[in-house]
């Protein structure tokens, strides 16, 4: 079976209604040295119980929770997702991957992604928040453009702290629209600082863009922050790598954020080798017309009934280039919905308990592993769950030799800087059990796991 729905017949039938000879003339604006005049090197076709077995032994190949002890972080978590969650959002009614536009026939979605930015503002303290980004760094960057353009300034001020992915997103995105990205240096104790800002910050500041928790895991002082951004007329925003710091940790807008992104994946979306992930974003009122993306908005009908439509955003947004308030024309509909829903189940208490489990077990393995010759906690800022190692070895090596052994300690920050070649980034969740974490310490110290 080819899958490919049109007979001989009607493929003659469709080009005779075109007036084209065949179906190699549809290509012909494409240069002849551009083609491929050749068959694909594809195997020959196979029946569906042989793909399945091939697709089974790749992905046997593939390092598990099932294979191996994870302590993986780094803007990707492992939480436990509820059995309900995968459920519900499998429903045929909620298979897509954006914001419908349909309110007529759409009210179950778009009340849901309704809920998901209501739950949003709960969490990051905020007035307003939109129907999803792509991701965390997507949203970060477009956070940077939004500041420039309510500020008119040019200049943003990276904390050296935010995670190098979403820091190569926001330079992608401003390297073309003459916007400056400097850089905010990071403090011995692994948060930013934020005394830097008297002489980095100055009239053409739009923004300070500044991760917490941090990458290296550490909580910055926020408060700080904002009254230092504010005096200079710029704009703070707060990106979130780890949604569910959320649940324990005083929320960035009361401390006077302005802006506020981050990544939901810790709400139900599994790790998924990388994605897909979720990005939110939220802000303060006064700038919601502002805001890239989509909003859903609560509304009644004729009949006095509550309803739910997309809002404040026009389609011709999103075709005016660089002039356009977003270029984010879709969202990750589905992964906004997963949230919700993991969000609903868990609720304010549930949430703040997985977070508490998050943070004892953190702390448990930091105290353990920083006991251990010749290990040590570079930095003495208070985290959350992750948390940076100085090894006595090159972490590369010892992440070697420990993922022989079954387990997958943590990332090493040479990828990302190379000059901290000994240290690697540990991520310790609510699904590391207290043998799991003494197994990490006793393979760190060089006994068997």
């Amino acid at each position: 079976m080819t899958f490919t729905p049109h007979t001989p017949d009607d493929v003659r039938r469709m080009l005779t209604a075109i007036g084209v000879p065949s179906t190699a003339a549809l290509f012909s604006g494409i240069p002849e040295k551009l083609r491929l005049n050749r068959p694909l090197a594809l195997p020959p076709p196979v029946s569906e119980p042989e793909i399945l077995r091939e697709l089974e032994r790749l992905a046997a190949a593939n390092a598990t929770s099932a294979t191996h002890i994870s302590f993986l972080g780094g803007g990707a978590y492992r939480h436990f997702t509820p059995a309900a969650v995968d459920y519900l959002v499998s429903r045929g009614e909620f298979a897509t991957a954006y914001t419908p536009y349909q309110a007529e026939i759409s009210q179950g979605t778009l009340q849901a992604i309704f809920e998901f930015q209501t739950m949003i503002c709960q969490l990051t303290g905020m007035e307003a928040a939109n129907a999803s980004m792509y991701d965390g760094a997507s949203a970060a960057a477009e956070a940077a453009l939004m500041a420039a353009r309510l500020t008119k300034r040019k200049k943003i001020l990276v904390a050296a702290g935010l995670h190098p992915e979403y820091r190569e997103t926001v330079d992608c995105y401003c390297r073309f629209l003459d916007l400056e990205v400097a850089t905010l240096s990071l403090g011995s104790s692994g948060r930013s600082e934020a005394a830097a800002l008297e002489t980095l910050a100055d009239d053409q500041t739009a923004a300070v863009l500044i991760g917490s928790p941090n990458f290296f895991g550490a909580i910055e002082d926020l408060a700080a922050f904002a009254a230092a951004v504010h005096e200079k007329g710029a704009k703070l925003i707060v990106a979130v790598a780890e949604a569910l710091s959320l649940a324990l940790l005083k929320p960035p807008g009361d401390f006077g954020a302005d802006m506020v992104v981050g990544d939901v994946q810790s709400f139900g979306i599994a790790p998924a080798f990388g994605g897909p992930h979720c990005g939110f974003f939220a802000v303060r009122d006064k700038d919601l017309r502002s805001v890239p993306g989509r909003l859903v908005g609560e509304t009644v009908d004729q009949e006095g009934q509550r309803g739910f439509v997309l809002t404040l955003s026009t389609r011709e947004q999103h075709i005016r280039r660089e002039k356009a308030t977003s270029n984010i024309c879709s969202n990750h509909g589905l992964c906004a919905l997963t949230a919700a829903v993991y969000l609903s189940l868990m609720g304010k208490e549930g949430l703040r308990r997985v977070a508490i489990h998050n943070h004892s077990k953190a702390e448990y393995a930091k105290k353990g592993i920083a006991a251990l010759p010749g290990y040590s906690l570079p930095y003495a800022a208070p985290t959350f769950n992750e948390f940076v190692v100085e090894a006595p070895e090159t972490a590369a090596l010892l992440l070697k030799r420990l993922q022989e052994k079954g387990i997958l300690a943590g990332i090493p920050l040479a990828r990302f800087f190379p000059e901290q070649e000994n240290r690697l980034l540990v991520c310790v969740t609510e699904e590391n059990s207290r043998q799991e974490i003494d197994t990490l310490i006793a393979a760190l110290a060089g006994g068997e796991s």
